[in-house]
């Protein structure tokens, strides 16, 4: 008989909250790390709360909790180091997650793209639910394939990031009856977070989807003409 190891695990994560809350309030913590670490906290309450909300079996729920707090953590590790995301490393560390790699099964492409942590924080998890549906649905799942570039469109004080996520499937394509927690980060999260607009397009060979963000010094701190591709 398999072992219910929920109540420990659920002990566990209160143990770290009061060790993460204890350390937000020592006074010597570092502004950045203190508001950083507020930022990642609220992040999680938001994928918990709405990851309940679109799940009716508890073994589901805890498995797409876990993937997506697997995914913020990535995200958040590379901004620990590094101190913003790279958009193309974001990209493919999380393919790459899913056996997907850059050349292969995937393309990447993009001029190079510094991402601040809480936007590449939601980038990432809108990037994650992408995957997953293309593994449980479209083209990783089917023998396709998965073409992602983006480019930023416009000089001055406004300029516009666009990502197309392109998929090539080899079964043809309907739209979901059922629209749940990965189509509301990509259409409500990112607009809320990132200004962002989104259009998903369910065409014949596979799935596209548009997302065109607003650049601010709050979402990226550089941004350049050198390719992302290796």
């Amino acid at each position: 008989m398999p072992i219910d190891d929920t109540p420990a695990r659920i002990a566990e994560l209160e143990a770290d909250n009061r060790r993460l809350r204890r350390l937000l309030d020592q006074r010597d913590a570092p502004g950045e790390l203190r508001h950083r670490m507020r930022s990642t906290m609220a992040m999680l309450r938001t994928i918990i709360r709405k990851s309940a909300g679109t799940q009716r079996d508890l073994d589901a729920y805890v498995g797409h909790l876990e993937d997506r707090l697997d995914a913020l953590m990535r995200a958040q590790a590379v901004a620990d180091e590094q101190g913003t995301i790279d958009l193309h490393k974001l990209m493919s560390d999380e393919l790459l997650h899913y056996q997907a790699r850059d050349g292969e099964h995937t393309t990447i492409e993009g001029p190079l793209l510094q991402l601040q942590p809480r936007a590449g924080q939601v980038l990432a998890l809108a990037v994650h639910e992408l995957a997953v549906n293309a593994v449980e649905h479209g083209a990783l799942g089917n023998g396709g394939t998965i073409d992602i570039r983006w480019r930023v469109d416009g000089d001055g004080a406004a300029p516009t990031l666009t990502l197309v996520w392109k998929e090539t499937d080899t079964t043809p394509l309907s739209e979901p009856s059922h629209h749940g927690f990965g189509t509301e980060v990509l259409t409500r999260t990112l607009e809320y977070e990132l200004r962002a607009k989104t259009d998903l397009s369910f065409e014949a060979d596979g799935l596209r989807c548009t997302i065109r963000i607003p650049l601010s010094e709050r979402i990226d701190r550089e941004f350049g003409p050198k390719s992302a591709v290796k």
